[in-house]
């Protein structure tokens, strides 16, 4: 499978049903789409007939917001039903703005309140690793989600406790929901890779828009078998994909127009 031409595919999606429907949070969806491609059609373990097979590997979204991404995958890949998805935003459909729990379409927690699904992905990790289940536990997180208190608790517990089997993925896209982040706390640009070494954690630099090396990382981290939880932190640029889009802040819930799309994609 060529995995770029699927990336723009989801974004072709996403941009294409969430414009008609009037779904906002369109920026923040792209910017972590290629992470979901090389997991979904990559490095995760799962079974798309059987939603709830006990060892599949689990992903906790937690920048739940961002969630369209998701949807368009897993509307792909056949879990979620294609008109919940055709209809996303709507009455139509039973798929919400920010992602809630329904283990039968894939989705595995209800994260709409940025902050919990680390707590929620280290919980899971943790409980495999006493009952020594196979499954692996992925949490995708936002840089501006880190900015919750309940996030670095959860690491905190996650390396005492040599939660091994769990992988952090922060989608790095350097934005929140008004400005930019270094506008908002004044840190320096590598503040983020400081703090989680500061953690114990020895976290993992990559380009969050280049699928080849984030498989390689996905892999390496799943394998590893260092007593500690992974965290790849993949650098990213909000809006990814479109030019009118790509790192303004003005985007983060705005639709964009026929003008604005008029500027065209970044991407063939």
């Amino acid at each position: 499978m060529d995995l770029q031409k699927k990336a723009n595919f989801i974004r072709d999606e996403i941009v294409r049903v969430c414009v008609r429907n009037g779904a906002g949070h369109i920026a923040p969806s792209l910017s972590c789409v290629d992470i979901l491609v090389a997991l979904y059609y990559e490095c995760m373990s799962y079974n798309p007939k059987d939603s709830l097979w006990e060892d599949r590997d689990r992903l906790i979204f937690s920048k739940g917001h961002g969630c369209y991404g998701l949807y368009a995958i897993l509307a792909d890949i056949g879990i979620i039903p294609k008109e919940e998805w055709e209809n996303f935003y709507s009455q139509g459909s039973s798929l919400s703005g920010c992602i809630e729990r329904k283990p039968e379409y894939g989705l595995e927690a209800g994260c709409g309140s940025l902050g919990h699904g680390l707590p929620i992905a280290v919980g899971l990790a943790f409980g495999a690793q006493i009952e020594k289940k196979k499954y692996h536990t992925f949490c995708v997180i936002g840089d501006g989600e880190l900015q919750e208190g309940s996030t670095w608790e959860a690491l905190q517990l996650a390396a005492k406790h040599q939660v091994r089997n769990l992988t952090i993925i922060v989608d790095r896209n350097r934005l929140q929901a008004m400005d930019f982040i270094m506008n908002i706390l004044d840190r320096e640009d590598n503040d983020l890779i400081k703090r989680l070494k500061g953690f114990g954690l020895s976290p993992v630099l990559c380009s969050g828009h280049d699928i080849d090396q984030l498989v390689s990382c996905l892999h390496k981290a799943k394998l590893s078998q260092k007593l500690i939880p992974k965290v790849i932190v993949a650098c990213t640029i909000k809006g990814y994909g479109l030019n009118c889009m790509e790192n303004m802040p003005k985007f983060h819930f705005r639709i964009p127009t026929e003008k604005d799309l008029a500027e065209g994609k970044t991407y063939e």
